[in-house]
């Protein structure tokens, strides 16, 4: 009997009331829990142990700087608002300060000096963590730093940009790996990490033989020497290890034999063969030296042998690389620490390189008053600069850790208050994109959970771009592993150290691995893993300690390792919850939090691996005997949270196409809306807000968990499922003008011009003067007419192309010229003027003054730009349904019901069939009910069971209640005609979203303009003022249709005809002699056979760049 903080971990719980008839509403922990951990709280978390923890371990350990010149000299190391970044493009860091303390050696002294506070640089700061200054503020508090409430952090602003560190995915430390490689080999592969030191462990199996492949070596190492050379010299013992099965023997047979061929029999000799450095330091750097004994080494090298020999022996037992317990995930707190650790190291050896130039350029005598140790680390840190360009790039080259990724930070997208948060749980994995590999791409069944299976982007990056699931938690490292290490002991682990080879891998006995190493082995494994996870869920402190029991590998992993993927379960007992009723209401009352239910025992955390010795129901299967119930050991909290923020949005999403709500995880991005409370007081460089936002009528438990009914994107539109005037072809929408006037679609784009004063070294700057007026008060200019009598923007004026907005001037000269006074005569004009399309009617909304981190003066321009919807504009639902406008129609010419309902919108029902979004139709269903009744109807994922979402049933019932039809369908009259339509029209509310996507922003064509210099063809893209392409497919088009001066007119007229001179005899190009008006080919010496023709220059410089390439290209003329 064992027992444990005075509870006895082997008695059964008791539960204080038996199940109830009705399903419990659980959804109250799902809030709980994403108040407690959730969303952006694992990043935010991980940088607050950074800061509170790993910085100052990275500090100490590397704390002492010496004097390469005299070893007796050595060194040793013991309010800014978000948002005023943001306007004045600074950076939000706080000082890294230590403690400077010097010791020297001076005329047989011993002199010892401290100097405190000493910046050796400035660490970015993320939003809401322990150091900012947002952290615990409230609603009122934040509204007065000029901050949203719904703004979550876990960002960075670098240079007033704000960046995210996106979550990276990489493989587990200090695990065995078992794959084959590119040449068909079993290998096992370590990547260890410990005490600073990370290395790659490789044994390979080729023609049967097993090697160690190091880089530390030129050649293959025979696994049998490595064995030999740790102190197991008898191959009787090595074949024990891996155990009785002769089968095992049979396949080391080759590598003993080889070992053998070489003369290697013993220790020594084995060493002689090898470097031993290379055992010590490199090989299995994670598993401990004591004493110069590699016994753990060896037995390490053993069990690594066994898992190879049984992925030979059973393919099944191979590892799968894109299973998620064979992943970490790198957040934002352990990416800064690996960067401030190199910079850190660099500011070390800078410092060192310092104090030895200047003790050689002095004497010991002068050393005391030379050496400013201060000064020094202040002059050698590089902290501030590497911080800032990794951030701001996203570039992560850590020289002294083998580190270079591209892409770990990205600039935070604004467009929309989904998009942001999208952002927070993005995993980011480093695979090429180019790869056609299906496996990291697939959707696979261990993240059921733990990552969204609909939010992931479309093309280059699908599958390989993940998010999180809502619940989802990422651990963290534990601090201090010696006590969980101590308790396995005392529940009976035996120690590795007492153990002979032959009894590792006895039959009636399991290995127990910790965080990779092995701890030891146990006769009772499910004894002993029942023990630990009781202990479990009665400490606060063990969490997030996984126990999984592998029966294929016969051993117990436990894992308390940071990176692990895992989430909240009810736990079950003979497959009754734990949580009962009076749980929930103390819950809601308050009287309990997320952190009691894991404390007493009613949640846990369980990560991939521990889930495969769980059985997890959906629900309480009431309806099942005991025997089936029995072998229930968990229950979801809510099936709702195996999905995304992003896709928590869509209603109902159980009854779409797969497909489409991926559609919508990408499109819910993209649309117009509210971006936050701030949204208005924020200098974007482009912004796009909807006027008249509102919250959907059909809401999922998501939308309110994440507070997007506070910021919606999208307007409750009334849909008519009907084919109208033939315009709504294919996924085209038809609008009625009258809503459009309404307010409907209407947004704001709103982009930001700068423009900065600089300053020249000879005390001179750029400057702004006041528009220029005749003696009638009358503007010289009248592109100034905007400008205010400081020579700014008027906020509230239009501006149109060519406006001036900020009249500037320029010194002439910028060299140094001491002692001179300038007068006006010595600048020039060089004003900011206004680019934008003629038929915009723009307005100057606000003009900000603010300086740089230069110290110059930077004036931003907010140009305000109303827009209302236009044909080619594109609209989309919640359910992937996206259309553009194909036409706007006169309300009088739109159909209408009874009561005098017209739509705002028609839909085409061919929509449905092809798309398969069943959801639409509920949420058009539940809309109505709920617009008819006044109030929010739920479409929760999965929901139906538990009452997070409305049933058809009971939204038809509450039609019907109100007068209209059962099935949503109403009697619409012909609006041109009159007349009723011949069939009853699908018709009620649905919820839009306006994207990004506008005619306005893509419309571009020319006639002529600027061509590109090597080609003579005109340039591309509309930046550019370029043409429009026509590519190999329209070329096909039309040559089917025999438009031959078409094409001719296209390919050559309109794009770069040339006249060159043909010679007939040998068909090369040659020239024309301006000065004797005669042409003349070069290889003939003649001009006699000499034609003219056209084509285009393109066509002329391949022949030039072939005929270079001694590739001769010759046209054969023929009379035309």
């Amino acid at each position: 009997m064992l027992f444990f903080r005075g509870i006895d971990v082997n008695a059964r719980p008791r539960h204080d009331a038996a199940p109830v008839a009705n399903r419990l509403n659980k959804f109250p922990l799902v809030a709980a829990s994403l108040e407690t951990r959730g969303l952006v709280k694992e990043q935010i978390r991980s940088f607050n142990y950074f800061v509170t923890k790993k910085m100052q371990k990275i500090v100490m350990a590397n704390n002492r700087i010496v004097a390469p010149q005299d070893p007796s000299i050595y060194l040793s190391t013991d309010i800014l608002t978000p948002q005023f970044c943001r306007l004045n493009a600074r950076t939000y860091a706080a000082p890294i300060r230590v403690d400077v303390e010097y010791t020297a050696y001076l005329r047989d002294k011993t002199l010892t000096l401290r100097e405190e506070s000493a910046t050796i640089g400035y660490m970015p700061i993320m939003l809401r963590s322990c150091s900012c200054v947002l952290n615990g503020k409230d609603e009122d508090e934040l509204a007065r730093y000029g901050e949203c409430p719904l703004d979550p952090g876990g960002y960075f602003i670098v240079k007033g940009n704000e960046k995210v560190i996106l979550i990276q995915e990489e493989l587990p430390k200090n695990h065995i790996i078992i794959m084959t490689d590119r040449k068909g080999r079993v290998t096992a592969s370590v990547m260890s990490s410990a005490d600073g030191i990370k290395s790659k462990t490789l044994v390979v199996m080729d023609n049967k033989k097993i090697y160690l492949d190091s880089n530390q070596f030129t050649k293959l190492i025979p696994i049998i020497v490595v064995l030999k050379a740790m102190g197991m010299e008898s191959d009787q013992e090595v074949v024990q290890m891996l155990g009785r099965d002769p089968r095992y023997g049979d396949l080391l047979f080759l590598s003993i034999q080889e070992c053998a061929s070489e003369g290697i029999y013993t220790q020594q000799q084995a060493l002689q063969y090898m470097d031993g450095k290379v055992l010590h330091n490199h090989f299995l750097a994670h598993v401990p030296v004591k004493n110069g004994n590699l016994r753990a080494k060896s037995i390490y090298t053993g069990v690594i042998l066994r898992r190879m020999m049984d992925a030979v022996l059973n393919a099944d037992t191979f590892d799968d690389k894109d299973y998620l317990g064979n992943k970490r995930l790198q957040l934002s707190g352990e990416l800064v620490s690996l960067l401030f650790e190199d910079l850190f190291k660099r500011m070390n050896l800078l410092a060192m390189d310092i104090m030895g130039k200047t003790m050689s350029n002095n004497t010991s005598e002068d050393r005391d008053g030379v050496l400013n140790f201060k000064q020094i680390i202040e002059r050698a840190s590089n902290i501030t600069s590497g911080m800032e360009l990794a951030i701001n790039t996203g570039n992560w080259n850590t020289g002294q850790f083998g580190m270079s990724r591209k892409g770990v930070s990205q600039t935070l997208s604004r467009l929309s208050y989904m998009a942001s948060l999208g952002y927070m749980t993005r995993i980011s994995q480093e695979l090429e994109k180019t790869r056609k590999t299906n496996g990291p791409r697939a959707l696979h069944p261990s993240q059921w959970g733990m990552l969204c299976p609909c939010d992931t982007p479309e093309g280059e990056l699908c599958g390989l771009t993940k998010n999180l699931a809502l619940l989802t938690h990422i651990t963290t490292d534990q601090e201090d592993d010696g006590p969980l290490m101590k308790l396995c002991y005392t529940l009976g682990v035996e120690d590795l150290s007492i153990l002979s080879a032959e009894e590792v891998h006895a039959s009636d006995s399991f290995l127990i691995m910790f965080n990779g190493s092995i701890l030891g082995k146990h006769r009772q494994p499910q004894r002993f893993a029942d023990n630990m996870r009781k202990l479990r869920r009665l400490s606060s402190s063990w969490d997030f300690v996984s126990i999984f029991v592998n029966q294929k590998q016969r051993c117990i992993h436990i894992a308390s390792d940071g990176g692990r993927v895992c989430r909240p379960l009810l736990i079950a007992d003979l497959g009754i919850s734990r949580v009962q009723d009076h749980h929930m209401q103390e819950l809601r009352a308050g009287q309990l939090s997320f952190d009691d239910f894991l404390r007493f025992g009613l949640i846990e955390y369980l990560d991939v691996n521990e889930e495969n010795n769980a059985l997890i129901a959906l629900y309480e299967h009431e309806d099942q005997d005991d025997v089936q119930r029995s072998r229930i050991t968990h229950i979801e909290i809510e099936p709702l949270t195996i999905l995304g923020v992003v896709a928590g949005l869509i209603p109902y999403p159980h009854h779409n196409q797969s497909t489409r709500n991926t559609y919508q995880c990408a499109m819910g991005k993209q649309a117009m809306g509210n971006i936050a409370y701030n949204q208005l007081s924020r200098a974007d460089s482009l912004q796009y807000l909807l006027v008249y936002a509102q919250c959907p009528l059909v809401t999922t438990k998501t939308i309110e968990l994440v507070g997007y009914d506070k910021l919606g994107a999208g307007q409750n539109a009334t849909v008519a499922v009907m084919s109208d005037s033939g315009y709504d072809i294919k996924d085209a929408i038809v609008f009625n003008k009258s809503s459009l006037d309404r307010g409907f679609g209407r947004c704001i784009r709103m982009k930001r011009y700068t423009v900065a004063m600089q300053k020249y070294g000879n005390n001179r700057s750029e400057k702004n003067v006041k528009p220029e007026r005749d003696k009638d008060d009358i503007l010289k200019k009248q592109n100034m007419q905007v400008l205010d009598k400081d020579g700014y923007a008027k906020p509230g004026l239009i501006i149109r192309d060519g406006d001036i907005y900020v009249n500037k001037k320029t010194p002439k000269n910028t060299a140094k010229s001491p002692g001179v006074t300038s007068t006006d005569r010595d600048y020039e004009d060089y004003p900011a003027i206004y680019k934008g399309d003629d038929d915009e009617t723009t307005v100057v909304d606000r003009v900000i003054l603010s300086s740089d981190s230069n110290d110059n003066l930077t004036i931003k321009c907010i140009i305000r730009h109303t827009r209302r919807p236009e044909v080619g504009d594109k609209f989309s639902s919640r359910h992937g349904q996206k259309g553009v406008c194909g036409t706007i129609l006169q309300q009088e010419d739109f159909s209408f019901s009874e009561r005098g309902i017209c739509p705002d919108l028609v839909m085409n029902p061919h929509g449905f069939p092809s798309g398969m979004t069943v959801g639409q139709m509920l949420e058009l269903l539940g809309g109505k009910a709920g617009a008819s009744c006044e109030q929010f109807y739920y479409g929760s994922a999965f929901g139906e069971p538990s009452g997070n979402a409305n049933k058809v049933e009971d939204m038809s019932y509450t039609l019907v209640k109100h007068g209209f039809n059962y099935h949503g369908k109403d009697l619409l009259y012909s609006g041109t005609l009159g007349h009723p339509l011949q069939a009853y029209i699908f018709m009620g509310p649905i919820y839009y979203q306006k994207l990004k996507h506008m005619v306005l922003d893509k419309m571009h064509a020319r006639a002529s303009g600027p061509r590109v210099a090597l080609t003579r063809q005109p340039t591309g893209g509309p930046n550019s003022n370029g043409g429009l392409r026509l590519g190999e497919m329209e070329r096909d088009c039309l040559i089917a249709h025999g438009a031959s001066m078409v094409i001719f007119e296209r390919l050559l007229l309109s794009s770069d005809p040339y006249q060159v001179q043909v010679c007939r005899k040998c068909g090369l190009l040659g020239y024309y002699n301006h000065r004797l008006k005669t042409s003349f080919c070069s290889f003939c010496k003649s001009g006699e056979n000499m034609q003219q023709l056209m084509m285009p220059y393109a066509c002329k410089l391949l022949f030039q760049e072939l005929t270079a390439m001694n590739i001769v290209p010759r046209l054969k003329l023929t009379e035309g």
